[in-house]
Parts: C-alpha cells; sequence; structure tokens
C-alpha cells in the first residue's frame, strides 16, 4: 500500500519545480505516490512535470485547460490519492529528504495529523524556523485553537480518509485554503509534531503582499470557516473564538482601507467597503470576547457609521505613532 499522497498544485512554477520535484524523488520513504496537478500553466512547467514523470512513475501529471486557483487543483489531487497519508507540497516549495519518513514515524493508531518543523527561505539565503512552542502532542480542538493566531503553522501530514472528510475549500481563490487546515486539526483526535523540514519559499509578490482588492476574500474565507464549524456543531469555546477573530480580521482590512484605498480603484473601494459594512452587520456580539471588545479600534458599536468614526480615529492616531505596518 502507498504510505504518502503528496499533493502537489503548480502555476507557472518553472524556475522552482525541479528543486520541489528531486526533494520528493530523494526521500528517504520509497512508497510514496507525488499528484502534481498543472493548472493551466503558460510557461514551461507542464513539460517539467512531464519529464519527471518519465523518470518515476510515483509521479503522476494532471493537466487542467483552465486555471482555477491552487485549492481546486489541490482537490482534482486529493480525489487521486492513494496513500495511507496526505500532504501537500506547494511547486515552488521543497522537503527535506527524511520529511515524509519521520512524519509517518509519529503517526500511531489515534494521531491524525503530524506537522513538519517548517522553515521560511528568503531570497538572500536566509533560512527562519518557524516560531511554533514545542509540543508532543495535542488534542484536536487545542490544535484548532492555537491555530487561530498561528501559534501553531498549517504545514502537516494528515490521515487521507480524514482529509477527504474535509477537502480544500474553494469559497475563494485565496485564504480559505487556512479553513481546511482548521478543520482537520478540530476534528483530529490527537496532532503532533515531527523533526521533518518544509522549506518554505518566501517571495516578495505573493498575493498577501500585494495591494489588492483580493484582500477582503479574507473575510468571505472567515464566513466559510464560520458555516462549517456551525455544521460541525463545534463548541461554544470555539465559535466564541472564531466570531472574535472574525472582528479582528475586520479591523485589520479595515486598516488596510484606511492606509492603502486610495492605492485601490473607486470601484474596488465601494466592494472593499460595502464587504466590511456587510460582515460588521453579521457579527454576533454575544459570541465576542468581552476582553477585546473593551479596546479602542475594536468596540463592535451600535451603527455603522459610529465604527467607521471609531476605525478613523484609531487608525490616524496610529499612523501618527507610526504603528500602522
Amino acid at each position: 500500500m502507498t504510505s504518502v499522497t503528496v499533493l502537489v498544485a503548480v502555476y507557472n512554477a518553472e524556475p522552482y519545480l525541479r528543486c520541489c520535484l528531486d526533494s520528493l524523488r530523494a526521500q528517504h520513504l520509497d512508497n510514496w505516490q507525488a499528484v502534481c496537478v498543472d493548472d493551466a500553466s503558460t510557461d514551461g512547467s507542464l513539460a517539467v512535470l512531464r519529464e519527471y514523470a518519465t523518470m518515476d512513475s510515483r509521479i503522476e501529471v494532471i493537466s487542467l485547460e483552465r486555471n482555477h486557483g491552487q485549492a481546486h487543483a489541490r482537490n482534482v489531487a486529493l480525489r487521486q490519492a492513494c496513500g495511507q497519508y496526505t500532504c501537500f507540497l506547494d511547486a515552488d516549495d521543497w522537503l527535506s529528504p527524511d520529511a515524509l519518513q519521520l512524519a509517518v514515524a509519529q503517526m500511531d493508531e489515534h494521531t491524525d495529523c503530524v506537522l513538519f518543523d517548517l522553515h521560511y527561505e528568503y531570497a538572500d539565503g536566509r533560512s527562519e524556523p518557524y516560531p511554533m512552542a514545542a509540543f508532543e502532542h495535542l488534542a484536536g480542538e487545542e490544535a484548532f485553537l492555537r491555530s487561530i493566531d498561528w501559534q501553531i503553522h498549517g504545514v502537516y501530514m494528515v490521515r487521507t480518509p480524514l482529509h477527504q472528510r474535509f477537502p480544500f475549500d474553494e469559497s475563494c481563490r485565496t485564504y480559505s485554503d487556512d479553513n481546511t487546515s482548521r478543520l482537520h486539526f478540530l476534528a483530529s483526535r490527537v496532532v503532533r509534531s515531527c523533526k521533518g523540514i518544509y522549506h518554505y519559499r518566501q517571495h516578495a509578490s505573493s498575493a498577501t503582499h500585494v495591494i489588492s482588492v483580493q484582500r477582503f476574500d479574507y473575510l468571505r474565507a472567515n464566513e466559510s470557516m464560520k458555516r462549517q464549524l456551525l455544521q460541525m456543531k463545534a463548541s461554544s469555546q470555539v465559535m466564541s473564538q472564531w466570531e472574535t477573530i472574525r472582528l479582528r480580521i475586520l479591523v485589520d482590512l479595515y486598516m488596510f482601507y484606511h492606509c492603502h484605498g486610495s492605492e485601490l480603484s473607486s470601484a474596488d473601494r465601494r466592494y472593499g467597503l460595502g464587504e466590511m459594512h456587510r460582515v460588521w452587520e453579521t457579527l454576533e456580539h454575544p459570541l465576542l470576547d468581552p476582553s477585546v471588545c473593551r479596546k479602542f479600534g475594536y468596540r463592535p458599536m451600535p451603527c455603522w457609521t459610529l465604527f467607521r468614526v471609531q476605525e478613523w480615529l484609531y487608525f490616524t492616531l496610529r499612523g501618527m505613532a507610526g504603528k500602522n505596518q
């Protein structure tokens, strides 16, 4: 039986793809399957994938005619998964040779997820480990709660049936994939970690660093997560924490609007403001953490106009102090 299926979504990654695939072929663990889905790349990525597939039968290639985004490409790959366990590997990242082996070794009859040791890799050669406190094991709900503010990251191996139960969230082209990690943690019995390294390449041009109206997709991704938590009948603690996160992200995005609105088109500004207004109206105040709501800048306020006034004052004062980073 195949031990691990690696999901590789590929879009215009030709400069990095060989490094990614070479790291798979160098794994100490032999019985893996890599399902590589080319998401209608316009560079030479598909040719590189086919070249490697001819060299190694463990590498399977699927080519999509239209670009649908990373979450969709990963879900296409997930449907072909034969491994007992599954993980993703982005096309511009790579694994240490012992990564799959060490993750599998941490799986036992009660463990459903194993986190890799995540390292940020920068263009200037710097490598920085993700700042995560060491832990032996976590219960699923505790792992979920820690993942809300990313005390633990979202790069891991998971049992394939659990992943197939919760495929990648395609509600938005960006941000909604974080929902999948958190749902896997919440549905897990035990979450562990291992020393196998996932090397995560950092790009200044990534979607999360670019000034774009797509930033407001974060709000819809959070709403999608809330719907799924309700379907799972999550605990009151989980629902309270998540509703508070929705408020925090609303405020964060208002800072983005306050600082960078002039760099967006008038239509994009209207859209972003409309999205924030819509989400403000849907906040369930009884679920919000009172200690957060007492802070200036985070008070939900009785009407949208007062909320906007609060945010303008808050971020104007922060800007004068040089804190709107």
